[in-house]
C-alpha cells in the first residue's frame, strides 16, 4: 500500500494527498503533520517505514468538504486520490494477471486537484465573492493575463505593461495565480508551471477546440501575449481536473482605457472591496451592497473594482438605477422577485463540470422560470432605459427547457442522486411501475410481518433491514428456540445478545423483488439525470447570459435601494476635467456614525482647470483624510454607475485614480513606511495624466522636517506644473501655503477647529484659506497625553516659534525659488554649458599646466569651488 501511496504522492507534488481508504481520506508523513495542525485533528501513527512509525491522520469522506475548505483558506492545495475499482474488480484483475487475489490492492488514481482557483462546490465557495484563477506570461516586453471564474464560466483576457501587473491582479482579486517557472519577474505567490504551457499557438488551438470553432475572430482580437497566458490557464485547468475541463464561456477582452485604472496601493488605501484587515464589512462594497442575489453581489464587486472610463456606458448604468430609484413600488417588486432566484451561474457550472446534483437542475429550472416572470413584469414598463431593453431578451427563450425540467423533477430535488427520488411521478411510466413494484413489495413485507406474528404467537417479531443482511426477521432471544426447528419455515442467520435473526423463503423472494425494482428504478433515474444535464449543457451559453442579465438588474435595483436609504444623488458625468461636489459625504464613515447615533458633517469640493490643486491644512483628527477619501469614493461610485452620497455632483471623467493616504511598513519587501510612501508617490508622478484624480495626505512626514518639507514642496509643484491633474493635497507643513503665490491653479483650504476653554473642538468643516495653526498640542491633550508632558511641549514650542521668528521661519527663502519646471530647465542648461566646454576641448593638445587650469575652471563653472 505504501508503495502505491508514494507513487501517488510523487504525482501530487507539493499538494497534500487525500488517500482514500474506505470511508476516510488518510494523510501520511509530512502531509499528516501539516493537516493535523491546520485542521486541529489528532495526529496518530501506524506501522513502520524504514524503522520509524508513519505519522498519519484522516478525515471522513462524507464531511471532507469542510476540511478541504479550511486547508484551502490556509493556502494549501489538495490532490484527491480515489479508489477507481471495487474489491471484486480488483480480485478479478489479480486473477487475470495470475496473482494471488487475497493480496491484491484496490487501484487508486488522483482524480482531481482542489486548489483555491478551481473550486465549484457551494461548501467551498463564498457566495458573494468571485473566485478567479489567473495566468500570467511575458512576451516581448508585454505581459498577457488570462483570468477565469470556473464557478460561473467567465473568462477574460488582457495585456498590460510589466509595471501594471500588480494593479491588474489587485483589480481581479485572483485567488490563485500561475506563471511560467522560468519567468524571473513572476509574482512571488504564483504557482510555477512548465514554460511550454504558455505558448501562444497552443493557447489559440486550446481555445478553438474548447469552443468548437475554427477561428477566434468572432470572440475578439487577442494578442500573442493574451493567447500565451490563456494557454497556461487552460493547461493548468486540464491538470487540476485530470483531463476534465470546467465550464468556460468564450473569452472577452478587457481593453485598455475602458475602465478607470487604480493601482494596488490605492485600492488598499480606499478599502474598496475589503478593509485593510481583509474584511468585507467596513469596506465600500460592504457599505453599498444591497443586492438580494449572490450573483448580483459578485457583479457589484466587479463594478466597484473596475469603474468605467467611458461616459456612454456610465450613463447607461445610471439610467437603469434611476428607473428603480424613481419608482419605489417597481423597485420593491423587482427585488422581491430576484430574492427568489437561486444562483443559476454556479449551479450551471457544476452541471457542466460533471459535479452537479439534482438540486442544481432544480435551481436552473426555478431560476429560469422566475426570470421569465420578471421579464413579463418589466416588459410592460413604458420609456424603458436602453440598458434594460438590452437585458430583457436575455431573460427569455428557455420555455421548453423549463417545462421539461418542471415535468421531470420533484419540487425540491435532493443534493445527492445516489438514493434516487428526484424524478417526478408521471414523467416516466416505466419508472413509476418499478416504484409501484417496490412499494407493493414493501407493503407485502408489512403484511408478512403481521402474518408471522399471528402464526408464531410472538408479538415482538419484527422484519428489519440493514446494509449487511438485507431484510431479516428478528425476535427476542427468549423466543429464538421456537423458530429453530427444521420444519418452522425459518432459517437461522445470526444470534445477538438479546435477539435472534432469521430468514424465510417468502421474505427472500419479496426482498429480491424490492432490490431488483429499486436497482432498476435508480438506474432509470440516473439515465434521466444525465439526459437532463445534457439538455442544460447544450443551452449553457444562453443560460449564462440570463444569469448575467439578472445580476445586472439586481445591482441596479440594489444601488437604487442604497441611494434611497442614504438620500444619494445621481451624478452628472462630464468630459471636462472638473469635480464639483456639493455636501459630499464618506459613505462608510457616515454609515458608522449613523449606527452610533451621530451625524456626518458634509463638505463641498470644487476642482476645475483653473483651480485643480487644493492644499488642505488643519489639525489631526480634523477630517482631512476623510474629506480626501470621500471625494475619491464619490468619483469611483459615479463611474461605477452608482448614485453618490452628496446633494449634487458633477464628475469629469477620471482615467486614473490615485490615493496616497496612510502607509505602513512592508517588512516582506524590506521597506519602511517612508519608503512605501515614496514608492507610491513616485508611481503617481510617473503615471498621473491631466484626466487623473489624486489624493495625497502628509507627503514627507516619515523623515526629517527639512527633508519632508522639501519633498512635499517639490511634489506639489510637480503635480501642478507637470501632471496638471485634479488633486487634493493634505499637509501639516504650513510653509507650503507660499506655493499659492507662484502656482496659479493652487488654492488654500483648511479643516476648521476651535479651542474653547482649553479644549479643542473639531468642526470637521473644510473652509477656504490657510490653516492658522496645527493644534498638535491640543490633539495630544485630547488623546490623553499626561498634562506635564503637554506643558513641557508647550514650553518647547514657544522656544521654537521664537527662533522661527528670528530666522525667518523654516521656509525662509523658499519663495525665491524658481518653479519646478523652471528649476529643472535651469539645471539642464547648466549641465549643457559644461558639456559644451568639454566637447570643444582638445585633450591631446593640452600641456600638464593647461590641463590643471582647465580642471579648476570646470570646477568653478559647476559651482564646486
Amino acid at each position: 500500500m505504501m508503495e502505491q501511496y508514494h507513487a501517488l504522492k510523487r504525482e501530487a507534488g507539493e499538494c497534500l494527498l487525500f488517500y482514500r481508504m474506505g470511508d476516510f481520506f488518510e494523510l501520511f508523513f509530512d502531509d499528516a503533520k501539516i493537516a493535523a495542525g491546520v485542521l486541529d485533528i489528532a495526529l496518530t501513527s501506524r506501522g513502520e517505514s524504514g524503522g520509524e512509525a508513519v505519522p498519519m491522520c484522516g478525515v471522513p469522506v462524507h464531511s471532507a468538504d469542510g476540511y478541504l475548505a479550511r486547508l484551502i483558506r490556509a493556502g494549501h492545495r489538495v490532490a484527491i486520490a480515489e479508489q477507481v475499482e471495487t474489491p471484486d474488480e480488483a480480485r478479478a484483475r489479480a486473477k487475470a494477471e495470475g496473482k494471488p487475489s487475497s493480496k491484491v490492492l484496490v487501484a487508486r488514481k488522483i482524480i482531481r486537484f482542489v486548489t483555491a482557483g478551481t473550486l465549484t462546490e457551494d461548501t467551498l465557495l463564498e457566495p458573494r465573492r468571485a473566485n478567479r484563477l489567473a495566468a500570467l506570461c511575458e512576451l516581448r516586453g508585454r505581459v498577457g493575463l488570462a483570468a477565469c471564474d470556473i464557478s460561473t464560466g467567465r473568462m477574460e483576457l488582457e495585456e498590460c505593461e510589466a509595471d501594471g501587473v500588480a494593479a491588474a491582479l489587485s483589480r481581479l482579486g485572483a485567488r490563485e495565480i500561475v506563471a511560467p517557472e522560468d519567468w524571473p519577474d513572476a509574482p512571488y505567490e504564483a504557482i510555477a508551471r512548465p514554460p511550454g504551457d504558455f505558448a501562444s499557438e497552443r493557447g489559440r488551438k486550446r481555445l478553438e477546440e474548447l469552443h468548437g470553432v475554427a477561428t477566434l475572430d468572432a470572440f475578439g482580437t487577442f494578442s500573442r501575449a493574451m493567447l500565451a497566458a490563456a494557454g497556461g490557464l487552460l493547461a493548468y485547468l486540464d491538470h487540476a481536473g485530470r483531463g476534465s475541463m470546467p465550464f468556460l464561456l468564450p473569452p472577452t477582452v478587457n481593453e485598455t482605457g475602458t475602465v478607470m485604472a487604480i493601482d494596488e496601493a490605492s485600492r488598499t488605501s480606499l478599502e474598496i472591496t475589503a478593509t485593510q484587515n481583509g474584511e468585507r464589512a467596513g469596506s465600500l462594497l460592504g457599505t453599498v451592497d444591497r443586492c438580494v442575489t449572490s450573483a448580483g453581489a459578485r457583479l457589484l464587486a466587479e463594478d466597484l473594482s473596475a469603474p468605467l472610463a467611458r461616459r456612454a456606458a456610465i450613463e447607461a448604468r445610471l439610467a437603469l438605477v434611476r428607473l428603480f430609484h424613481e419608482d419605489p413600488i417597481l423597485r420593491g417588486d423587482t427585488r422581491e422577485a430576484l430574492r427568489a432566484i437561486p444562483d443559476i451561474a454556479r449551479a450551471l457550472a457544476r452541471l457542466v463540470a460533471d459535479r452537479g446534483s439534482p438540486r442544481d437542475l432544480g435551481q436552473v429550472r426555478d431560476g429560469l422560470a422566475q426570470a421569465r416572470r420578471l421579464n413579463d413584469a418589466l416588459t410592460r414598463l413604458r420609456d424603458r432605459p436602453p440598458l434594460l431593453d438590452e437585458l430583457l431578451p436575455q431573460l427569455t427563450g428557455h420555455g421548453a427547457l423549463v417545462d421539461e425540467l418542471s415535468r421531470a423533477l420533484v419540487p425540491s430535488p435532493p443534493t445527492e442522486r445516489g438514493s434516487g427520488g428526484y424524478i417526478a411521478a408521471g414523467y416516466d411510466a416505466a419508472l413509476d411501475a418499478l416504484r409501484e413494484t417496490s412499494g407493493n413489495a414493501r407493503r407485502a413485507i408489512a403484511a408478512m410481518e403481521a402474518r408471522y406474528r399471528s402464526e408464531t404467537g410472538i408479538s415482538a417479531l419484527k422484519i428489519k433491514h440493514n446494509g449487511v443482511l438485507g431484510y431479516f426477521i428478528e425476535v427476542p432471544a427468549r423466543h429464538g428456540d421456537a423458530l429453530m426447528g427444521p420444519d418452522s419455515g425459518f432459517t437461522h442467520r445470526q444470534t445477538m445478545a438479546n435477539a435472534v435473526r432469521f430468514n424465510s423463503v417468502h421474505l427472500h423472494e419479496e426482498a429480491s423483488r424490492i432490490a431488483e425494482a429499486g436497482g432498476h428504478a435508480l438506474a432509470a433515474e440516473e439515465a434521466h439525470f444525465e439526459a437532463l444535464v445534457e439538455t442544460v449543457v447544450t443551452a449553457r451559453e444562453r443560460i449564462a447570459q440570463t444569469a448575467d442579465a439578472l445580476a445586472r438588474i439586481d445591482v441596479a435595483a440594489g444601488l437604487a435601494e442604497r441611494a434611497a436609504e442614504g438620500d444619494w444623488c445621481a451624478p452628472q458625468i462630464d468630459d471636462a476635467p472638473c469635480l464639483e461636489i456639493v455636501a459630499g459625504r464618506h459613505p462608510v464613515v457616515e454609515a458608522a456614525l449613523a449606527r452610533a447615533g451621530e451625524r456626518f458633517v458634509p463638505n463641498d469640493c470644487g476642482l476645475a482647470e483653473t483651480d485643480r490643486l487644493w492644499l488642505i491644512g488643519g489639525p489631526n483628527m480634523g477630517g482631512k483624510s476623510t474629506f480626501l477619501r470621500a471625494n475619491a469614493l464619490i468619483v469611483l461610485l459615479a463611474q461605477a454607475g452608482s448614485y453618490v452620497p452628496a446633494t449634487s455632483a458633477r464628475i469629469g471623467l477620471v482615467d486614473r485614480l490615485f490615493s496616497r493616504v496612510g502607509a505602513s511598513d512592508n517588512l516582506a519587501r524590506g521597506r519602511s513606511t517612508f519608503m512605501v510612501e515614496m514608492v507610491e508617490t513616485a508611481a503617481i508622478l510617473a503615471r498621473a495624466s491631466e484626466r487623473s484624480f489624486v489624493i495625497l495626505d502628509e507627503i514627507g512626514r516619515g523623515t526629517s522636517t527639512y527633508d519632508g518639507l522639501a519633498l512635499a514642496w517639490a511634489v506639489a509643484e510637480a503635480i501642478h506644473e507637470n501632471n496638471r491633474c485634479r488633486c487634493l493635497f493634505a499637509t501639516h507643513y504650513h510653509e507650503l501655503a507660499r506655493l499659492a503665490e507662484s502656482c496659479d491653479a493652487l488654492s488654500l483650504h483648511h479643516v476648521r477647529a476651535r479651542e474653547w476653554q482649553g479644549d479643542l473642538v473639531l468642526l470637521h468643516e473644510v473652509a477656504e484659506g490657510p490653516a492658522d495653526r496645527s493644534y498638535g498640542l491640543a490633539v495630544a491633550k485630547l488623546a490623553g497625553v499626561p498634562p506635564e508632558v503637554v506643558d513641557r511641549a508647550s514650553a518647547v514650542l514657544a522656544k521654537l516659534e521664537k527662533g522661527r521668528e528670528e530666522t525667518g521661519g523654516l521656509a525662509a527663502g523658499l519663495g525665491d525659488l524658481p518653479l519646478f519646471s523652471a528649476a529643472v530647465q535651469a539645471e539642464q542648461q547648466e549641465c549643457d554649458s559644461l558639456r559644451d566646454t568639454l566637447s570643444a576641448l582638445d585633450v591631446d593638445a593640452l600641456s600638464p599646466r593647461e590641463a590643471l587650469d582647465m580642471l579648476y575652471q570646470l570646477k568653478r563653472e559647476a559651482g564646486e569651488s
